[in-house]
């Protein structure tokens, strides 16, 4: 066990993007010593899969976590509170998942392709922003390098899967009923999901806005840095399995062509370029689902003000909006010898 091959602790394994953070370390090989897979106790002595073979699943305990160098939390906020502080305490290295620590001053909030520097003055906590701000801001990064961003419009269309495995039950067996003439009942949204659109995720909040909203206009500025930065959004549940999509608007300082958005996304890690309409060709969730990568298209200036980029963004929200993300941040700090908790 060392900072070069951490013993990690996988919390939440039991769930889709704990299972899906065992699935992405497996693939990108990362160097751990020892991964081991925690739940509630309602999960443990269960099983999951990870690199060809089965974990048992131990339940989680505020001693859990002595030894360990890296803990990925994926259990919900509530979870996270009271778990994380202590992984910490003990000189184990917390990447988590919800939205419990994103907008304390003391965590760092990271996308390891747009503010890697960040993760240098962490204090034992980072946290894994929301599935659509981090989507979002690997897309625009590079142009507000660029260019200097002054204001974000996003409209997203997000999948089921980011309520979690019952949301994706309830889209299967409403479709199926709703096919053979059957009445729905909902349980896990407010209406009926199948062949609808819910324009709230979350709660509303006193402004109007719901908290999935005020997530993404919060962590944006945040990650990139930028107070100045004016976001505003309008977030959607859409009747699709996995990906989450997303139409943005940017008002930038300086003037931006077609060509070079196209230009500057091609040469920036972590994105793939899909942006021929000619041939009818952009980002689809059903393209993103599984992959790795944020897809962008739909690349056009706004025809309404001087310096206006139109871009649509596609991304796996289970993956690369969570499990990867977090992984990401994982081998960023073994990179950088971030692997220890200050004392």
């Amino acid at each position: 066990m060392s900072a070069k091959n951490p013993k990690v602790a996988v919390v939440g394994a039991t769930g889709a993007v704990g299972r899906e953070m065992l699935e992405v370390l497996a693939q990108r090989q990362f160097p751990a010593s020892e991964v081991v897979a925690f739940a509630s106790s309602r999960s443990a002595g269960g099983t999951v899969e990870y690199a060809g073979g089965e974990l048992t699943v131990r339940e989680l305990k505020e001693d859990s976590f002595a030894g360990f160098d890296l803990a990925l939390f994926s259990a919900g906020g509530a979870t996270s509170e009271k778990f994380a502080p202590l992984a910490a305490k003990v000189g184990c290295v917390v990447v988590d998942n919800s939205s419990a620590w994103r907008m304390d001053p003391k965590c760092p909030l990271v996308v390891p392709e747009v503010n890697p520097r960040d993760l240098e003055w962490h204090k034992g906590i980072i946290a894994n922003p929301n599935c659509s701000t981090i989507q979002m801001v690997v897309a625009l990064k590079p142009l507000h390098d660029e260019a200097k961003i002054k204001r974000i419009v996003v409209s997203t269309y997000q999948a089921v899967s980011g309520t979690g495995q019952k949301a994706i039950v309830e889209l299967e067996t409403q479709t199926a009923r709703l096919m053979n003439g059957q009445e729905v009942i909902p349980q896990v949204y407010p209406y009926q999901i199948a062949f609808n659109c819910l324009p709230q995720i979350d709660v509303f909040l006193d402004n109007g806005y719901t908290k999935e909203e005020m997530k993404m206009v919060n962590e944006t500025k945040k990650i990139l840095g930028d107070d100045t930065i004016r976001v505003t959004a309008t977030t959607v549940r859409v009747p699709v399995f996995f990906s989450h999509s997303e139409s943005v608007n940017i008002e930038t300082e300086q003037k931006l062509t077609v060509e070079d958005v196209r230009r500057i996304l091609s040469q920036s890690p972590g994105i793939v370029v899909a942006d021929y309409p000619e041939k009818k060709i952009y980002p689809m969730p059903i393209d993103a689902a599984g992959q790795d990568d944020v897809f962008v298209g739909r690349i056009r200036e706004d025809e309404s003000i001087d310096n206006g980029i139109n871009l649509w963004i596609v991304a796996d929200n289970i993956r690369k909006g969570a499990a990867l993300n977090a992984v990401q941040i994982g081998e960023e700090l073994i990179r950088r010898n971030l692997l220890r908790v200050p004392k």
